[in-house]
């Protein structure tokens, strides 16, 4: 290790010493012998020395000395590249990333052959994705080390990253001539399988499959081998050679769907009827097997349609199959295929109940439990399809027949969710979980009904029974990164007006997707040094889409909606938040609810001291006690959920959850949505109308743009700070997405293109008040409108439009409301929100959907 400032033999070993110290992670040994060093006045002020215990600290979680002594050691020796890439691996540890590269590279200027370093500065930046920088650091170790195979495959991988295909293929193809050929060896295979996806990466069929073709007897894989063969056979046409290795494939595993998408490719199965026979074919060949009985339901049509589906039924009904309806639910988009299943069930039901047949004329007689899985579907089917007084006929008859079948009480529970009575779900939950409390998928399934009823305390207890003991469930569920709970949480927590809560949750997501992000470090060399490149590449891809993952929109969407509120109406001190909600109360309710808003205040000002208190002990046995191990990362700032709620800079947080959304959920609608009430509270009128031409690429018609186009076009002409070039793009889009028209008449113009759907008339309704409160009378009207003839008249809409009332949306209308929820109540009679016993004033539309729980 040269350096400016050389240390003596004696003293030469005791460094040697640290750094193995250090390796071994024995750090207490490594300060021992940093400190018999830096105890000779002569070597007080070694910059090695006091970099390596500073690293050492930082090992025991010791932070800030950490710091102090890497740059103490840093100033007094500017030109080693120890220190520097010591206070590269400090900052690598806190992972500010980008300042560890600086350190690295600045390493490098004084020792540019280091292959320590080198390796670290790689690992970094296939982390960060600076893939030219990668590339060059990883040519840099392929010279310094051209007998290492990962030295090859890495500097292979970097310009198969950066799709620089040819010469990637290249660069392996000189790797495999210097490997010799040993029988079942497995990473070799691995190499080749991934050269030859780097083939298929840069759509050079032709060649992967004479790849293939000269190294197949040195690919263990035989699966991968033959799944990537059929591919390429098909990508160059040569069908019959295709069709061969899929119908070998099925023999294999006659259940697997893509084996038949594949054969139906080869075979250039276009007409239904030429479909029908390789399934035909296929179920005389695996009698057993279930996916050839089921996928020609896709394509089948009719009368064929008709047959096909009462040969699968039956057999699934006769065997007691309880998830049929998953399986047959997708077919459900086509109405034609929705009547001919009603049709045949309902046959089933009447005939097994008259005769113990599914139909007259069969000559074997069905077990009673036929019938009760034909109740089962049958409920199924009409929830579904929004006929809930249906569908609980069903399930209570098939209650009736066996009441002690687990899966009825969790469809039974299904229905009430979706007819609105979250309550009565959460009971039937809670009843099926008795039944089998070891069963942790039931037990999951209540917690979430749980919280959908706002009930967190019980959600959370439930959740206890397989939570690791001594820890609140809460804790442990953050810690196994338990995803569904904690969006469930945040969303019962917005419900009840805990927004602080919510945000927290929301937040502790959002670190949990970059905890995974952090994960993959790990992985940069373990995939390298076992070869598993094929799934590293996966991996990486994976990585970078990681946030268009439904859990993260879903928490993104929970905080943008809060952040929202909490710009428009800022929290005030205590609990008044809440009280300002209650307009309606009586006096002597509202002292009530002060008084009990004290008591709150109080109950959590003790929970905080307590908190405090554990705190503090927690801390003083971490310092009395000394870690052996290394930190795991940066001490995240705790969230506390005051604080959250209380955010001086709402919109610039809701700004963080979006951009991910805009990057990876771009084909989401509801992303643009989101984005257009972000930016019209900033008052960026650019941004504002590319949110709305975003959104308006992807669905025109959707109602909610439309009350964002109306009011983006309302905000345009009523402007007078718009000028020059502004002023020019502005008055060139406004000409193309609205014409020459008036606020009103775009409005108007959009309900006369959709004059019998409920949720565009709840649009033009409210864009009406919006424009001109004296319309009110016109816009309830249209709004409240429950004509039988009306599309997406359901459940969720009418809430909707419910809410929008509740929150003036329409101005002081409370006669219309009483109505409106009247006239709901009878075409929902199970729904809470509708209930004529729920008093208006608790009917807020915050905790509407909470009650109701169910817009999913």
């Amino acid at each position: 290790m040269p350096t400016n400032t050389p240390l003596p033999p004696k003293e030469n070993a005791l460094f040697k010493r640290i750094l193995k110290c250090y390796e071994q992670k024995q750090y207490k040994n490594g300060l021992k012998f940093a400190k018999q060093i830096l105890s000779n006045p002569k070597f007080c002020e070694h910059g090695e020395t006091l970099a390596m215990k500073g690293l050492t600290l930082n090992c025991l979680g010791r932070k800030e000395e950490a710091y102090d002594y890497v740059r103490k050691g840093l100033r007094n020796d500017l030109q080693s590249h120890v220190c520097w890439h010591v206070y590269g691996l400090l900052q690598r540890s806190d992972r500010k990333y980008d300042e560890a590269i600086k350190c690295y590279r600045n390493a490098l200027k004084w020792d540019k052959d280091n292959l320590q370093i080198l390796r670290d500065l790689s690992l970094l930046q296939i982390q960060m994705r600076d893939l030219e920088g990668y590339r060059d650091t990883r040519y840099q170790l392929l010279l310094l080390r051209p007998g290492q195979r990962a030295s090859w495959i890495g500097y292979a991988m970097a310009y198969h990253l950066l799709k620089e295909h040819e010469m990637a293929i290249k660069i392996l193809e000189e790797f495999r001539k210097t490997q010799p050929v040993k029988p079942f060896d497995y990473e070799h295979s691995e190499m080749l399988l991934y050269q030859n996806m780097v083939f298929m990466d840069a759509e050079m069929y032709k060649e992967a499959l004479e790849h293939l073709d000269t190294f197949d007897k040195q690919i263990v894989d035989r699966l991968s081998l033959k799944e990537t063969k059929a591919k390429i056979l098909l990508k160059l046409g040569r069908r019959e050679e295709a069709e061969a290795i899929y119908r070998e494939q099925l023999d294999r595993n006659p259940e697997n769907w893509d084996y038949y998408a594949g054969l139906e490719d080869a075979v250039a199965a276009s007409s239904e009827e030429n479909q029908l026979v390789i399934y035909a074919e296929a179920q005389k060949k695996f009698p057993r097997a279930l996916a050839p009985k089921r996928l020609p339901l896709n394509f089948a049509t009719g009368e064929k349609f008709r047959s096909l589906a009462d040969s699968l039924m039956r057999q699934a009904l006769h065997k007691g199959i309880p998830p049929l309806f998953v399986n047959m639910r997708s077919l459900y988009t086509d109405p034609e295929k929705v009547k001919i299943l009603e049709e045949i069930t309902l046959s089933y039901a009447e005939n097994l109940k008259e005769n113990e047949k599914f139909a007259k004329d069969d000559e074997e007689m069905e077990s009673p439990t036929a019938l009760l899985w034909t109740y089962y579907y049958l409920a199924q089917h009409f929830d579904l399809l929004g006929q809930s007084e249906r569908a609980m006929h069903f399930i209570n008859t098939a209650l009736d027949h066996t009441c002690t079948l687990i899966e009825l009480f969790l469809v039974k529970a299904r229905i009430y969710k979706h007819a609105g009575d979250i309550h009565e779900a959460v009971k039937c939950l809670d009843e099926a979980q008795s039944l089998d409390t070891a069963d942790r998928y039931i037990n999951s399934k209540c917690a979430k009904y749980m919280l959908r009823a706002g009930m967190i305390k019980e959600a959370e207890e439930m959740c206890s029974k397989f939570t690791r003991e001594g820890v609140s469930a809460m804790e442990n569920l953050n810690e196994m990164q338990c995803m569904w709970f904690q969006t469930e949480s945040a969303s019962a927590y917005q419900g009840l007006g805990r927004l602080g809560d919510a945000l927290k949750k929301c937040h502790e997501i959002d670190r949990h997707f970059s905890e995974i992000i952090e994960d993959q470090f790990d992985f940069h060399t373990y995939c390298m040094r076992k070869m598993t490149l094929r799934a590293y590449v996966q991996l990486l891809r994976l990585e970078d889409v990681l946030r268009s993952h439904p859990f993260y929109f879903k928490a993104a969407k929970i905080a943008i909606s809060i952040y929202l509120r909490l710009h428009d109406n800022p929290l005030a001190d205590g609990h008044e938040e809440k009280l300002n909600d209650q307009e309606n109360l009586s006096p002597s309710e509202l002292k009530k609810l002060k008084n009990k808003a004290r008591k709150r205040a109080k109950q959590e000002a003790l929970k905080k001291e307590r908190q405090r208190q554990e705190e503090q002990k927690k801390e003083q046995q971490s310092k009395t006690k000394s870690t052996d191990t290394e930190m795991d990362g940066p001490k995240e700032e705790e969230l506390v959920p005051e604080k959250l709620a209380r955010n001086d800079k709402p919109l610039e947080e809701a700004v963080r959850f979006l951009k991910p959304l805009q990057t990876l959920a771009s084909k989401r609608i509801e992303t643009h949505l989101m984005a257009y009430e972000i930016y019209s509270r900033k008052g960026k009128v650019l941004l504002m109308l590319q949110s709305i031409k975003r959104g308006y690429a992807i669905d025109p018609n959707n109602p909610h743009l439309h009350t964002c186009l109306v009011r983006f076009l309302k905000t345009v002409r009523e402007a007078t700070d718009l000028s020059g070039p502004l002023q020019t793009v502005i008055d060139k889009e406004i000409a193309t997405l609205f014409g020459d028209k008036t606020p009103e008449q775009y409005n108007m113009d959009f309900l006369s293109r959709y004059p019998d759907t409920l949720t565009h008339h709840h649009a033009v309704g409210k864009m009406m008040y919006y424009l001109d409160p004296s319309t009110q009378e016109k816009a309830l009207a249209l709004a409240t409108n429950l004509k039988d003839n009306l599309k997406s008249r359901n459940y969720k809409t009418c809430l909707e439009v419910y809410e929008s009332l509740c929150s003036g949306q329409f101005g002081s209308a409370e006669k219309e409301r009483e109505e409106y929820k009247v006239a709901c109540h009878k075409l929902f009679p199970y729904a809470i929100a509708f209930q004529p016993s729920l008093p208006n004033n608790i009917v807020t539309t915050e905790n509407v959907a909470t009650v109701n729980g169910a817009n999913s």
